[in-house]
């Protein structure tokens, strides 16, 4: 393509999109001019971005777009109308996108956890694998619960939430792979087993149960969640369906690093759970009812507040003018 020569013939036509954008005041004619304009504009774009790349004439000609766009999309929305619509609409849509393959998450972190845990209490001298007898005996009957109980309160909590939510946002992230949220996902499964049998050998096997119950629920559920997330995207790429696996895989990152922001906040919850509630002398069925409390709440909002947001058309990625041209369109 000749660029000098597209701009030669297209010149007068970005030129007038350029005035119409900026305005102040449209006739009804004006602003159908407008969008007429800007359609053939943003063709115009996409010819020069696939044939040319990044170019002069290109970059004034998507300023005068985004100027259009505004123009015709509208007054900008309230910042709390958008958030609230953010958390009622696009991030239980993103989350209800991925409810299937969590729970196939949580049914193959289960066999593999329970799998590890049996094996290792019906074979307990490859515990000595993991350390000796007597690192082993320490960790069973004084780190694990004083794990609890070592840092204050709110430190703990930040401590825990900062190291889960980086663990969720890298499987999230490099979640492309195939194998980076798999390698977590095993890696975490095989250490919940490994921990079951070392405590339950050496006669704290209650400790496991009732030090996790209250935070770990919502907790594991998270990390599922971002699994789930990062092979969504890995699947995007490799069956793309009737897009391109570019535009899939931008669609599906789009969709599913919304819910980074998710998870950040379920896992700060979680965390505060564990650094507030399950250190203190309460009774077990309450520290237990409330992180039982958080995964139920968690759930709704996945199942059933994201289920209604699908429905109304909201899938967690930007609309068509938030995310830009995705193809060369042609008049």
């Amino acid at each position: 393509m000749d660029l000098d020569a597209l701009t030669a013939a297209r010149r007068d036509d970005w030129d007038r999109l350029a005035r119409l954008a900026q305005q102040s005041r449209l006739s009804g004619v004006e602003a159908d001019e407008l969008i007429d304009r800007y359609q053939a504009g943003a063709s115009d774009l996409s010819l020069i971005r696939t044939s040319i790349g990044v170019s002069v004439q290109g970059e004034g000609l998507s300023l005068s777009l985004s100027r259009a766009r505004r123009r015709f999309t509208g007054t900008s929305t309230n910042v709390l109308e958008r958030v609230t619509m953010f958390f009622i609409a696009d991030l239980p849509a993103a989350l209800y996108r991925v409810r299937w393959l969590t729970l196939a998450i949580v049914a193959a972190t289960a066999v593999v956890a329970v799998a590890e845990g049996v094996w290792l209490n019906t074979h307990p001298g490859f515990l000595l694998h993991l350390g000796t007898a007597a690192q082993l005996t320490t960790y069973a009957n004084q780190s694990f619960v004083g794990y609890y109980s070592a840092h204050p309160d709110p430190s703990f909590a930040g401590q825990v939430w900062t190291h889960n939510a980086t663990l969720t946002a890298v499987c999230i992230v490099f979640g492309i792979t195939g194998v980076v949220p798999i390698y977590f996902l095993m890696q975490n499964a095989m250490e919940v087993g490994q921990a079951n049998a070392i405590l339950t050998q050496y006669g704290s096997a209650d400790h496991f149960w009732l030090y996790i119950a209250p935070h770990g629920q919502l907790e594991l559920y998270s990390v599922f969640i971002a699994g789930a997330a990062g092979l969504l995207i890995f699947w995007a790429w490799v069956a793309p369906g009737k897009n391109t696996r570019i535009e899939a895989l931008a669609e599906a990152g789009r969709s599913m690093f919304i819910i980074v922001i998710g998870l950040i906040i379920t896992l700060a919850i979680s965390g505060t759970i564990e650094g507030f509630v399950t250190r203190q002398s309460w009774p077990w069925p309450v520290k237990i009812g409330i992180g039982t409390l958080a995964l139920a709440i968690v759930v709704v909002y996945q199942w059933v507040v994201g289920r209604r947001a699908f429905r109304a058309g909201r899938t967690g990625d930007l609309d068509e003018f938030e995310s830009g041209s995705r193809q060369l369109i042609a008049d």
